[in-house]
């Protein structure tokens, strides 16, 4: 059993990926948990230090992503802190890290991510490159390679959850993770 620290999840879906797996898992968020199960609510990095085995970790992608590089000009100060949240992220003292993001500027001012994975790899017929930054994990092998691929996400109308909606890990990235990575001896 592994103890799984999933940062800056609000969903649920990862963290209750690995429970299903019978890890001992929190996620943390400044949101509250859309599902049952052991969350913090609040700032991860008042948990960060906790003897964790394995962190998944999503950073918000407002200030990063090259989806809204049109912005960057009028927004250095967000992206320095951004980055330096993803820095803290990637050099906590957990021994396996992932570190999720879409297409960003990690890769120019950190370093290129390990993978880059869709989730018509893992059973959903959708375009969504998702980068992965690994520290002590394996590359993800795809599951279930299926046909279908449609942009949904990148498509989603303007409303004021589209961010969350976004921002969701799919159920068969979260699955993959937690039998892949969730077998691993720590």
């Amino acid at each position: 059993m592994l103890k799984v620290l999933v940062a800056c999840e609000f969903s649920g879906i990862v963290r209750d990926a690995f429970a299903r797996q019978g890890h001992f898992v929190m996620s943390c968020d400044l949101l509250p948990s859309e599902s049952p199960g052991l969350h913090y609510q609040g700032d991860v990095m008042d948990i960060l230090n906790l003897d964790w085995n394995l962190m998944i970790a999503h950073p918000p992608c407002t200030h990063l992503a090259v989806s809204g590089s049109r912005w960057f000009k009028d927004k250095q100060q967000e992206q320095q802190e951004a980055l330096e949240f993803v820095r803290v992220l990637m050099e906590s003292p957990i021994p396996m890290i992932a570190l999720e993001n879409p297409v960003s500027i990690i890769s120019s001012r950190i370093r290129k991510p390990d993978q880059i994975i869709q989730p018509w790899q893992f059973g959903h017929g959708e375009t969504k490159a998702t980068c992965l930054w690994l520290k002590g994990l394996p590359k993800l092998v795809p599951t279930d390679v299926v046909e279908g691929r449609e942009a949904r996400v990148h498509r989603m109308p303007p409303g004021p959850n589209r961010w969350k909606e976004r921002s969701r890990t799919f159920q068969g990235i979260a699955e993959a993770m937690a039998t892949q990575w969730g077998n691993i001896n720590a």
